[in-house]
């Protein structure tokens, strides 16, 4: 897996500051998506052990709220072999930092058993995420008013112990 970008102190993808992990490799290909480059699987820098502990390092410091993970895509198949674990472990070390995560796919459509994107590393990322942003930007419905997404769509959901709440 590649990434297209590391951030250890971010403020706009998430309550309070995070850490951002925006991974390369999308097959959404929305129009007018804000990052089109990490379309490309191979964009970017290769993620490696070495990327791991740089993002458990950065997460220690108490300043961070939790996690951000964005794309491209993270809910690719090639993404989720490598993101499932590095969620479990991020649940694991820092059980009081939340994990937001934006996908293109449809939570109760595209990942569910049956679904497009539903495989063998799915639940294992549903189980960790907090609050996933679902949905494909559609630029007829863009809106800059909306918190943490970018069109009308998009819903921001809260995932807590296998229920759907929305919090908007």
């Amino acid at each position: 897996m590649y990434y297209g970008a590391l951030k250890n102190y971010d403020i706009a993808n998430g309550l309070g500051v995070r850490v951002s992990l925006f991974v390369s490799g999308c097959r959404n290909c929305c129009i007018g998506c804000f990052q089109p480059q990490t379309w490309n699987f191979n964009f970017g820098t290769e993620y490696t052990a070495e990327t791991e502990k740089q993002i458990l390092e950065a997460l220690k410091s108490p300043l961070i709220t939790g996690f951000s993970l964005l794309g491209g895509e993270p809910f690719e198949e090639e993404n989720q072999a490598v993101l499932a674990p590095l969620l479990e472990k991020i649940k694991a070390t820092y059980p009081k930092k939340d994990i937001w995560c934006w996908t293109g796919y449809v939570m109760d459509k595209d990942l569910v058993p049956l679904g497009k994107k539903y495989g063998p590393y799915t639940d294992r990322m549903l189980r960790c995420i907090d609050v996933l942003v679902d949905g494909p930007f559609i630029q007829s419905k863009k809106n800059l008013m909306l918190k943490f997404r970018g069109s009308e769509n998009q819903r921001m959901l809260h995932l807590r112990k296998g229920e759907i709440v929305s919090i908007e």
